[in-house]
Formats: structure tokens, sequence, C-alpha cells
């Protein structure tokens, strides 16, 4: 593997998340307290965590948390769960178990770095991209023509970081027959299912619907607790999971035990927590819609499909690289320029930025956003 080039997103949030006054680009719901969390444990749950051993865990994960998870998937069971430290483990497991020099790799752009960066350290790759003037959508005519005799892997996100775009139903499973009929794996983000407004139509989990469908998820996005760094793979295929876990070994080694027991109880109130951050993109939504409708001079909006996240375009004439900077730097209003979301593959929007809305407080943000268009 090469050198891994700076990761320009999380650099951009090591500068400014917590410097920010207004963080108006979050890609993670509204999440919220330990006391909040345990209220919703039975009383054997909270007397387990707070007598727990503070000793390593299973490699895997534990039972008890995998048999959980495994309930997200009726065709999975435990033993086809794999826990990781955050979704970034998984992805970096994932690409370093399934890849190798000779392999090539397609993935759709824009993407989350880490899901192109860390194949073309290892090997070839070709970026497909999502094409705004058809709703974010991918052409699955595009993968077909991208496909080589030694692809290995596609890799796809949906609801997507950063537009929110859910691939409609029927190119899903077009791009799975593709698939199955080249016998190339497909490792699906999907860390937003089940996010965004109440009534979006999720895809099925890839595991659930694809042999060598590898579904990625984690606590961190659509349930709101982050800071638990519990992520998974489920995966019919075993033998790849074996891989994965004896990579482990040289990454976290094993999970957090608070952790897993704090994930259990939100594994278990799984539809509460998703319904109570849907709540939330149901009341902030609106809100982008009505900004955005007083400011159709500066900006082309388009409503996403899920997740909380959506990418504006944005049409001033300095351009959205400085014109976010100067946004942070004299408003304190966070938000991420797509210049961090260049592929190495092909072109991407260099015109847009990504804005969240899945947590509380938002209209203290959007004044101070108005307040600063009101200078310029």
């Amino acid at each position: 593997m090469t050198a891994l080039p700076d990761f320009r997103l999380e650099t951009h949030f090591s500068k400014w998340e917590f410097k920010a006054r207004y963080h108006l680009t979050a890609s993670d719901a509204q999440t919220l307290s330990l006391s909040e969390l345990l209220a919703m444990a039975t009383p054997a749950q909270r007397e387990q965590f707070e007598n727990m051993q503070l000793g390593y865990t299973e490699t895997y994960g534990a039972l008890d948390l995998r048999e959980a998870i495994a309930d997200m998937y009726p065709q999975r069971s435990a033993d086809e769960v794999l826990c990781f430290a955050g979704a970034s483990e998984g992805i970096f497991a994932a690409n370093s178990v399934l890849l190798d020099k000779d392999s090539h790799v397609v993935v759709v752009t824009p993407n989350y770095q880490s899901h192109e960066t860390l194949p073309v350290a290892i090997c070839e790759a070709t970026g497909v991209p999502l094409n705004p003037d058809d709703g974010w959508s991918l052409d699955i005519d595009e993968v077909a023509a991208a496909i080589r005799p030694n692809t290995k892997l596609v890799t796809i996100n949906f609801p997507h970081n950063p537009t929110g775009t859910i691939l409609p139903l029927d190119r899903y499973m077009a791009l799975v027959e593709l698939c199955r009929r080249h016998g190339i794996y497909i490792l699906h983000d999907e860390i937003f299912n089940g996010l965004g407004p109440s009534d979006a139509a999720h895809l099925p989990f890839i595991t659930e619907v694809y042999e060598r469908g590898l579904s990625l998820n984690v606590m961190s996005k659509a349930y709101g607790l982050p800071g638990l760094r519990i992520g998974w793979i489920a995966c019919a295929d075993k033998a790849v999971l074996s891989k994965m876990e004896r990579m482990k070994h040289y990454l976290s080694i094993c999970n957090s035990g608070p952790s897993e027991r704090l994930a259990l109880i939100a594994q278990q109130n799984r539809e509460k927590l998703l319904a109570r951050c849907c709540a939330v993109v149901d009341e902030n939504l609106p809100k982008w819609d009505a900004f955005f409708a007083r400011y159709t001079d500066l900006f082309d909006w388009q409503r996403p499909d899920g997740s909380c996240t959506a990418f504006p375009r944005y049409k001033g004439r300095e351009g959205v690289e400085q014109f976010t900077h100067n946004l942070v730097e004299q408003s304190g209003v966070l938000l991420l320029p797509s210049t961090i979301y260049q592929s190495e593959l092909g072109d991407t929007p260099t015109d847009r930025f990504r804005l969240g809305f899945g947590r509380h407080n938002l209209d203290e943000g959007l004044g101070a956003f108005e307040g600063y268009l009101a200078q310029k």
C-alpha cells in the first residue's frame, strides 16, 4: 500500500469543527446524553453497564450486540456480523482484505474520501460520477462500462454523502444483478439508512439482496451516537468476515466494552432513536427550503431524498471556496466546500457545499448565515 494522502474533510474539521460557533454541515444526527441513553436501558442492562469489568472484549464484538445488530438483517445471524471501532475501520479492513495490487475497483464520485484513497493506494480504480441533472443518480450502464476482468469491488453509498440521494430501487437491483454476473463484491456504505425525512423510502440492505454484499453501518450517523465509536459490517461471506477479523488484530484489536454495552441499549431501542432523529430532519428541512427560496440569485437548491445532508450550488462570483472561508471566519458558520470532495478519478463539482440539518438549534445558525449575506 502506498502512503495515504491528507484526509481533506477530517483536516478541515480538525481546524473548524469545535471552533466554529455554528456547525451547519454536520453529517450526524442530533446526539443525546449518556443519562438519556441509559434511561432507555432495562434494569439489568443498567446494572451490567455500571458493574462491568474494563477488560478486553471479543474481536468480533460482543455476542449479544451482534445478535441485536443481526436483527436489522433478517437473513443474517450474529456470526455474519463483525464489529469495528467506527465505520472507518470497517472501510479500511474491507478494502485491505478484498483487494490486491492486481485488482480493480469501481467507486462512485463524489465520495467520502477513504472510499477512494484506500483502494487507490492498493490497486487501480475507476470513478463513476453521480449525475446532478438526474437527481444525483447513478448510471448503471456507466458502471457496466467501467468493469474490467479484474474488477473485484464496487463501492456505493446511499443515502449519499454529501448529496442525500437515494438510488431508485430498480437501478439498485440492476447494479446487484450486474455485479452478480461478474462475481464482484459490493461494499455499500449504509450509515444513513433510516435517516432522513420520515416518509423517505430507503433501500434494502445490500447484504439482504446480494450474497457478495457488505453492509457497512455505524452508530454515529442515523442514531446520533458517534461518541460510541461502534460500527460493523454484515455479510453472508464468512470467509471475508474472518479475514477482516484478522485484519482488525492490526487495528483496534477489539471495541470499547462500555461502548458495546451502550450500543446494545441503542440497538434495542433502534426504532425510537431513528424516529427521534428523523423528527429533527422533518423540523429542519423546511427551514432550509424557505432559506433557499429567499436567495435564488445566490443558490440552486435540490431537496435531498434522505440522510441529513444536502449539496446546493453556490452561484456567487468569488467561488465556493472563498465563500465558505469568509463565512466561517466572519460569522462563525461552518460549511464544507465541494473542493473537500474532489476526486483523482474524474471531475467533481467545484461550485457546491455540504450543509447539514440533523441537529437542534438550526435557527441561530441560519440567522448568522443570513446576517452574513445581508452584509455582502
